[in-house]
């Protein structure tokens, strides 16, 4: 199981998303994360992640998080990954559209869930609402709909 990062930047009552661009989740929107990499923790990777796809620097002691995330691919295990979920309310730079992402603002009463991954409307929400989280999802095929799922606040 791979060891993932998810960050959402957060002001004023807005998160910002980003579009992937390439690679796993192309065509959706998400939050900033990727793989932790031998010798970071997993805050550094968050870190360095938020750096590399949309050009803005945190502290990454100074990350919130918000708790992680099983997600199983029956048929296809290599997708299996445990995800670490952080909240950022300050950094330097301004978010910039890379090769990889193309970040965008919006509202809390205007989060796009029907272009994102089929699970975020079962946990972001809480997220948001200042619960920490621990869940698990076991998806079909790859990534459009899950067999059963677990959301739990902790």
């Amino acid at each position: 199981m791979r060891l993932t990062t998810l960050c959402f930047l957060l002001k004023d009552n807005e998160i910002l998303l980003a579009m992937k661009k390439t690679g796993f989740g192309t065509g959706k929107w998400n939050g900033v994360g990727g793989k932790v990499e031998v010798g970071e923790t997993i805050s550094q990777a968050a870190a360095r992640e938020l750096n590399e796809e949309i050009g803005v620097r945190v502290n990454p002691e100074g990350l919130e998080n918000a708790g992680n995330i099983k997600f199983y691919f029956p048929e296809n295990p290599g997708f299996d990954q445990h995800m670490h979920i952080f909240l950022a309310r300050d950094w330097d730079g301004e978010p910039v559209e890379t090769a990889e992402m193309k970040p965008q603002w919006f509202g809390f009463g205007d989060i796009p869930y029907s272009s994102m991954w089929v699970d975020d409307e079962y946990w972001l929400p809480k997220v948001l609402l200042g619960k920490k989280i621990e869940a698990s999802f076991y998806f079909k095929g790859g990534g459009e709909s899950f067999d059963k799922h677990e959301v739990k606040e902790i």
